[in-house]
């Protein structure tokens, strides 16, 4: 005991703490690149890497035996300890990506005999056999001929041709499943046959013939009318697909090749994510394209830039997330404030102004014409698809750039993006990632969707960034509508404990880290029942260590709330800014928090942090961002020195 209250009064001693603001700073900016802008790594699971080993077998690429080793090392060191693999560090079974992993594993050379293997057969048996995978796996066992064409849904190419007006359209899914699926209907269109060099099948993970199963069964997310209408018009359309004209599929085919193509994006890829990507250069070789037709060589070229390679590891990213990191990151060094800092951010910030999208419109206009495009991606390049939380972070922290350094030069660039985020708000008061009420929720019924993501509805965490962005340029409730209508959204989303949802990030810390910051810029009195609630209920989910944690199982679809979990740096620094934000900069479990990060601290001025604690699709797919220790620690600790120095207690911008 004696010793953790010397670790207190050291960690709440002054200097002890600008010190720490110190080195984290300086860790920080050794990380920036030469041209201004900052990127970290992007890890997800398991499922990306063993796709792209099975990607290079698909085409029967020449076999790169070091890389391959080195992938393999990385599915084996994430192997769980219950003989999977899971989504997340220390996280349950998963089904998907157990076979997966596997089969990447068996493809790469590992023996079935090996314990690994053998361990990772019997997880997989055990839980009833590789057909419980999902519909992406099953689509990529049935071109290994793995499993049949039956095995999947029927996904007509044909689609593409729909109107607007019809129950589905590709406008009005989200935009992760329109870019994925387009190509993945020319695919199912054509039934082509991986090339397989090695012939390696993986039967042995069927409790059956793999050959003879059939549909997946209902997801538990799905509605079982719903399920079981749509069900039907598969059996339908798996019987009268053969008969479509072969000239009205032609057509299909030509316009999913017009929108891919108006979409490909260079060397950053269609959307700027794996899977659209890897399904484009399946596509162009089903369709008889050679590795050196354009289209697919720079696609292809464009999934060997998400590599990380190390020297005894390699992965694949899931995408790539510059504008994110460089806007965050400039946040936390403004926060910090040095002489450094603010010259650092600036050149980050500079960066980011020719990334903004003045010309493209993108597929977001379909429901908002009138909207000029002004957003800003989260890579490098995706013109077609700008995101509304990597805006909204950018023109508040170009805002605060002006006006508290009184730089200028960004003055249109926050305009514009003021002026698209204004125009993207959904009817009901909130704010969606990449579209506008994207409401169709009957569609995450379709066999399809068994992962339950199919759209992109408003949510709590995007619906607070754009309110704090907006009331950080000075609109309140009483002089915006928008603001008015999306404080009102975010009243009614509060859950009874007082927390909110993150979709975007891990998950009621995250969620209510988001809120609390949009709440406070848009003037609710801190003594806001919904405030004093959110504030409340953060300071009691504390760990006993002084930090925060949250595990991905509160995602589960029978709610139950924030789930404990090992405390992490960067849900730490959520709760501390949430806490702040609220006025509690004085309470207790803020120097806790602050006293967990201090202690935790590495040599190099930075956080370890192994645990996921973003979010890609609840429930499916996770994110690990390497930059989130890095920098929100360091934004949580100068926040805390800051408002300590002052009288108002205050926080006075938007996050």
């Amino acid at each position: 005991m004696d010793s953790v209250n010397a670790t207190s009064r050291e960690a709440l001693d002054p200097s002890s703490l600008e010190s720490s603001i110190a080195s984290a700073t300086q860790g920080v900016l050794g990380f920036q690149q030469p041209d201004g802008h900052w990127v970290f790594e992007l890890e997800a699971d398991c499922t990306i890497p063993a796709e792209y080993i099975l990607l290079r077998h698909y085409l029967a690429e020449p076999v790169d035996t070091v890389l391959e080793a080195k992938i393999g090392n990385y599915l084996r060191r994430v192997q769980g300890a219950h003989g999977g693999w899971p989504l997340v560090h220390d996280g349950e079974f998963d089904m998907s990506a157990s076979v997966k992993a596997y089969f990447a594993l068996k493809m790469i050379g590992d023996s079935i005999d090996a314990p690994h293997m053998v361990r990772a057969r019997e997880a997989i048996h055990a839980r009833g056999g590789a057909i419980h995978s999902n519909v992406f796996t099953r689509f990529l066992l049935a071109t290994f001929g793995v499993v049949t064409w039956s095995a999947v849904p029927v996904l007509p190419i044909e689609i593409v041709l729909l109107p607007f007006w019809s129950p589905f359209h590709l406008n009005k899914i989200s935009y992760w499943a329109r870019t994925t699926m387009v190509p993945l209907m020319v695919i199912a269109a054509l039934k082509p046959r991986a090339k397989n060099p090695k012939g390696v099948g993986i039967d042995e993970l069927f409790l059956q013939d793999p050959r003879s199963i059939g549909m997946t069964a209902k997801a538990p997310h799905q509605s079982m009318a719903w399920f079981l209408l749509f069900r039907s018009l598969d059996a339908i359309l798996r019987v009268i697909e053969p008969m479509f004209p072969k000239s009205l599929r032609k057509r299909a085919i030509d316009a999913a090749l017009a929108f891919i193509e108006e979409r490909l994006n260079g060397e950053d890829g269609m959307g700027a994510i794996y899977p659209p990507m890897a399904n484009i250069v399946m596509m162009y070789d089903a369709l008889g394209r050679d590795a050196n037709y354009p289209p697919r060589a720079i696609t292809r070229r464009g999934i060997d830039k998400l590599l990380v390679i190390r020297d005894d590891e390699a992965y694949c990213q899931p995408c790539v997330s510059p504008v994110w990191d460089t806007t965050l990151t400039a946040h936390a060094l403004l926060e910090a404030g040095n002489a450094q800092a603010v010259p650092a951010a600036k050149r980050g910030l500079d960066w980011l102004i020719p990334k903004q999208e003045l010309e493209v419109k993108g597929d977001w206009a379909a429901k908002r014409p009138d909207v000029r495009p002004g957003g800003w991606a989260f890579q490098y390049n995706n013109a077609h698809y700008p995101d509304l939380d990597d805006t909204a972070v950018v023109v508040m922290s170009m805002d605060r750039m002006r006006r508290e350094h009184g730089v200028t030069g960004y003055d249109a660039a926050i305009a514009r993006g003021r002026e698209w985020i204004e125009g993207m708000q959904s009817d009901d008061g909130g704010w969606a990632a990449f579209d506008v009420n994207n409401l169709e929720y009957y569609l995450n019924n379709i066999p399809f969707s068994d992962h339950g993501a199919l759209l992109d509805p408003p949510t709590e965490d995007v619906t607070a960034r754009c309110i704090s962005m907006l009331a950080q340029l000075g609109e309140t409730e009483k002089s915006s509508k928008q603001v008015a209508d999306g404080v009102a959204y975010l009243r009614k989303t509060q859950h009874p404990e007082g927390s909110w949802y993150g979709r975007w990030g891990m998950n009621f810390i995250y969620g209510t880290w988001s809120v609390l910051c949009a709440l406070n810029m848009a003037g609710v009195d801190h003594k806001d029942p919904m405030i004093r609630k959110a504030a409340a209920w953060l300071a009691s989910i504390q760990n006993e260590d002084g930090g925060w944690g949250e595990d991905a199982v509160s995602y589960r679809l029978d709610y139950k709330g924030w789930e404990a979990a090992p405390s992490t740096a960067s849900q730490t620094a959520w709760a501390l800014l949430a806490l702040m934000a609220a006025g509690e900069v004085d309470h207790p479990a803020v120097a806790r928090g602050v006293e967990y990060l201090i202690a935790t601290q590495n040599k190099k001025g930075l956080w370890d942090e192994q645990r996921y604690t973003a979010t890609g699709f609840p429930r499916v797919f996770y994110l690990r961002y390497h930059g989130y220790p890095k920098f929100f620690p360091l934004w949580a600790l100068a926040r805390y020195r800051n408002l300590r120095n002052t009288n108002s207690r205050v926080v006075g911008v938007g996050m």
